[in-house]
């Protein structure tokens, strides 16, 4: 079974699609799923075979979370916060229909859904709004998450919920 969630879309009445206070029922499946953050490369690779694995054991769904890249589009001025710019993210469609063909995921119920802002803070945020009962991310050894905190050790520090970290 595979979904696709592209995000806060509405119904043309303007109810919302997914809302963190939504009262309506949820399939059973996603009572309680395990959160991945997906960006295509080896580690989150290795991390969506985990939590797929993770989440067939406990007998419950699967979110994928994608953040779109957001870059500053000013500097600190004085008081002044930054700007942020959406970067067209072309990988989108491509990241759906690769997940669609993972083997991995034939026999485990999932949605992706695609954020844009702080990696860190999209991820948990989808977490609470499933109410998950896991977060599991890649680990980070290039240099830039050496110089600034890789996603990974910022949510294990930050996160309200059990993070797994797959190297």
């Amino acid at each position: 079974m595979a979904a696709f969630d592209f995000g806060f879309s509405d119904f043309p009445d303007g109810t919302p699609l997914l809302r963190p206070d939504s009262r309506r029922p949820r399939d059973p499946a996603f009572q309680h799923p395990v959160v991945v953050g997906f960006d295509g490369s080896g580690a989150s690779e290795r991390a969506l075979a985990y939590a797929a694995g993770m989440a067939r054991r406990m007998g419950g769904g699967l979110v994928i979370v994608h953040v779109a890249n957001r870059i500053p589009a000013t500097v600190w001025a004085g008081c002044e916060p930054p700007v942020f710019i959406d970067v067209p993210d072309n990988r989108s469609e491509a990241l759906g229909l690769e997940l669609a063909c993972a083997d991995h995921l034939s026999d485990v119920p999932w949605i992706l859904v695609e954020r844009g802002g702080d990696i860190c803070h999209e991820i948990e945020d989808v977490a609470k709004e499933f109410a998950a009962d896991a977060i599991v991310v890649g680990g980070s050894s290039g240099l830039v998450s050496r110089l600034f905190g890789s996603v990974s050790c910022r949510l294990v520090k930050h996160a309200k919920r059990p993070v797994v970290v797959i190297p």
